[in-house]
């Protein structure tokens, strides 16, 4: 691993410590809301996605008949892990906050360190392995063969 690996690999854990951070700030500051509001949105789904990205680049988009964009494929697979990292990062935020809730122990803090660890967990696993191509072609369910 690049040292360059490694600093892309820790950039969600640190932006979440970061956040953790800022609620040292005052209540108001909009620095402490930006600095929680973005990591909320994109660090842990940007962990979520780093762990997934081999067995997400096994396909590749395939594009309009006419083909008339030559970087359709980049763009596409560009986009589709920019709104998995979004909704990734929601859901994370959703289930941690419900769980909490349920247990009578929400706080904003909680969640908060929660989900760093978490994000911090997933930054040091290793990505997942895209499945070696199948030879034989599969057959539709029902069909007869």
């Amino acid at each position: 691993m690049t040292p360059q690996e490694l600093v892309v690999r820790m950039l969600p854990p640190f932006g979440g410590w970061l956040a953790l951070a800022a609620l040292a700030l005052p209540g108001g500051s909009p620095l402490r809301g930006a600095a929680v509001a973005l990591f909320l949105a994109a660090g842990p789904g940007a962990a979520m996605v780093r762990v997934c990205a081999p067995a997400l680049g096994e396909r590749p988009a395939e594009g309009p008949v006419e083909h008339r964009d030559p970087d359709f494929a980049r763009h596409s697979d560009l986009l589709e892990r920019l709104m998995l990292v979004l909704f990734l990062s929601i859901g994370a935020v959703m289930l941690v906050a419900t769980v909490l809730i349920a247990t009578h122990a929400f706080s904003a803090q909680r969640v908060l360190l929660t989900l760093t660890l978490l994000t911090t967990l997933a930054a040091f696993c290793p990505p997942l392995r895209a499945s070696p191509p199948r030879t034989t072609p599969r057959t539709p369910k029902g069909s007869a063969q």
